[in-house]
């Protein structure tokens, strides 16, 4: 549920299905301090914000990556406390950059528990035009497959999908901003490549391969800084009634 701010409120039972895990995972987090204590609301009842979703959301992206408990801990612990769930986010993208793609197939009844609410058709469209549900066989046009065979969900990507849900966007603008992204990505990846060759060109295969993994978190942590930048001040000018920089 939300507040009448906006802001997210959960109980642990929201927010553990939210986040796809179990209360008993949310409350052993916590008791790490892995996850900050919930605010205590009236009955005493613990309340769960966007901060705490983002962070398990963390997490559950390190563990992908093979990280053990207690590097997690460590990893966690090294950043500041009051981090916003944006800050968050960034961390989480900076570390999803290293997994490769994973497709799921999930059921309708795990689709919704993963939402934390039942999703209706318009939604699954929504998810789909944001490339979260991926279409069935090589040249199917349909984006999951049917109800019975599950949907098939790039996961690394679901959880934004689910965020972009309660964000009030048409489904045109939603498929209109990720054909932006990727155009705009693929045109910089390409600059970036033809940049690099000349440096490798002269290199055995060893080589390159050091060098690109080396070189593949930096260009992802600047290209994210610098994105995180630009939209902030293309946002700041557009709700100060600004026009466009030069303009």
């Amino acid at each position: 549920m939300t507040t009448d701010a906006g802001e997210l409120s959960l109980t642990v039972d929201e927010l553990a299905a939210r986040a796809g895990v179990t209360v008993r995972t949310v409350r052993f987090y916590g008791s790490k301090g892995l996850l900050p204590p919930p605010v205590i609301g009236p009955r005493r009842v613990g309340r769960y914000g966007a901060r705490h979703l983002a962070r398990l959301a963390l997490i559950e992206e390190l563990q992908r990556q093979g990280m053990t408990l207690a590097a997690i801990e460590r990893y966690l612990g090294q950043l500041p406390s009051d981090l916003s769930a944006y800050d968050l986010a960034i961390h989480r993208a900076v570390v999803a950059s290293w997994a490769p793609d994973s497709v799921e197939t999930l059921s309708r009844a795990e689709l919704d528990r993963r939402a934390g609410r039942v999703l209706a058709d318009e939604e699954l469209a929504r998810l789909a035009a944001a490339g979260v549900l991926l279409p069935g066989d090589a040249g199917d046009t349909e984006a999951a497959d049917s109800e019975e065979d599950g949907f098939r969900v790039d996961t690394g990507l679901l959880r934004l999908g689910l965020e972009l849900l309660d964000v009030p966007l048409s489904q045109g603008t939603i498929l209109a901003a990720r054909e932006v992204l990727m155009e705009h990505s693929r045109a910089a990846a390409r600059e970036l490549a033809r940049l690099f060759r000349g440096e490798v060109a002269e290199r055995d295969t060893r080589d390159v391969r050091d060098l690109s993994a080396h070189i593949h978190p930096l260009v992802v942590q600047a290209l994210l800084t610098t994105f995180q930048r630009s939209l902030r001040e293309e946002l700041s000018e557009l709700l100060s009634g600004e026009g466009p920089s030069g303009g």
